[in-house]
Formats: structure tokens, C-alpha cells, sequence
């Protein structure tokens, strides 16, 4: 029975690590189809969320299932109520893939935010794919070391958020309301894709080292 429980258990952190690749490959897209205009891309990072919206549910049910026939105590427990947790925000982590990918399904044939964001956006991008990729592998290997870079990154993503926004409410903006909107939301989903990926990095941290900052609660 207890080789059956490991082996459980790798499944769930071996399905973490299949979905946060999902998440990984679908911001990527999605930040593709946003700041080149790629409405088919567009179209594929909304078609492959009920994937990942299928993975998270088959996990959690794999999750709950041990919960309800192991019993896990300790560290055990710990791992399989905090995999049910990862994969919530993996989840929400794809829904913000998708709702950027919208967005450039919307505005298409042009681009989403005007031409003095672009270069902004395009880094928030960058971001964002760089902090799914380190997730994956901090999902894989639980290096601390993965975690504190995720935060580090996600420090730029905010700093640019800022950034739209001052621009957006600045007396120089000369954008459409449509554009202020685009660019607030657009924004908005790059700023909470990370927040994400950083709830989860410290849930991961928790679980190495036992180590838990209460005011570094989770998101």
C-alpha cells in the first residue's frame, strides 16, 4: 500500500509539472499572437484551454482520491492540499493565457495597444513567458533558488505595470477610450499571470525548506 501512495504522489507532482508546462506554452502564444497581431495563434491558445482545464480537473481528482483512501499526514498531506492549490492557480495562470490571446482575436487586423505601449508590452511578455518556464522546472526539481528568481522577475512585471498605467492617466495619453481599456486589461493579465506563478513558487518554497513568511501570504 505505501509503494501505491508514492507512487500516487509522483503522479500529482508529475502532473504539476505537465500542466505548468501547458500554462507555459500557452503564454508564450499568447504573447506571440498579442504583439504580433497573430490571430491564428490567437485561436490556438483559446482552443487549448480546455486542456489545460482538463488536466487541472483529472489532478485534482487524482488529488482528492489519495486524500480520501491514504489519509497522508505530515509532509505528505501538506504535498497533496498544496498540489490542489498549484493547480487552481495553474489554472487561472491559463485563463490569463487566454483572455491576452482575446484580446488580440479582438482587435484583429490591429494591434491591441498603440504604438508607444508596444515596447512595454513586449517585455511584459518576455517576463512572463521567462517566469513560466522557471516555474516549470521549480515545479520539477523544487529548487529554492528558482523560486527567489520568479519573485525577482515578478518585481519587473509590476514595475511595468505601473508603468501602462501612468502612461494611460497621463495628460500626454492620446489614445481612445478603447485603447485605455486594451492596455488597462491587457496590463491587468500580464500583472496576474505572474502574481500567479509567484503564489505557487512560494507554496513550493514552503514545501522544500518548511519555511512560511506570513507577510508573504499567498495571492
Amino acid at each position: 500500500m505505501r509503494e501505491v501512495f508514492q507512487q500516487e504522489l509522483r503522479e500529482v507532482q508529475e502532473g504539476l509539472v505537465e500542466l505548468a508546462g501547458l500554462v507555459a506554452d500557452s503564454i508564450e502564444k499568447a504573447t506571440r499572437a498579442f504583439n504580433e497581431s497573430d490571430v491564428s495563434l490567437a485561436e490556438e491558445v483559446i482552443a487549448d484551454d480546455d486542456r489545460i482545464d482538463q488536466e487541472t480537473v483529472a489532478l485534482d481528482e487524482l488529488a482528492i482520491t489519495i486524500l480520501a483512501r491514504q489519509q497522508p499526514v505530515a509532509r505528505d498531506l501538506r504535498i497533496v492540499v498544496s498540489a490542489l492549490r498549484i493547480s487552481a492557480s495553474l489554472e487561472r495562470m491559463g485563463d490569463m493565457s487566454t483572455h491576452i490571446a482575446q484580446l488580440a482575436r479582438y482587435r484583429f487586423p490591429d494591434k491591441v495597444v498603440p504604438k508607444s505601449l508596444r515596447p512595454t508590452f513586449a517585455e511584459m511578455g518576455r517576463l512572463d513567458v521567462e517566469i513560466a518556464r522557471r516555474l516549470v522546472e521549480l515545479l520539477r526539481t523544487e529548487d529554492v533558488h528558482l523560486a527567489e528568481e520568479i519573485r525577482n522577475e515578478d518585481d519587473k512585471v509590476d514595475a511595468l505595470h505601473l508603468q501602462v498605467f501612468d502612461k494611460v492617466l497621463g495628460e500626454t495619453w492620446k489614445g481612445e477610450a478603447v485603447d485605455t481599456v486594451d492596455a488597462t486589461l491587457a496590463s491587468r493579465y500580464h500583472e496576474r499571470f505572474a502574481d500567479h506563478a509567484v503564489s505557487i513558487a512560494k507554496k513550493v518554497q514552503y514545501l522544500a525548506t518548511g519555511d512560511w513568511d506570513p507577510e508573504k501570504s499567498a495571492l
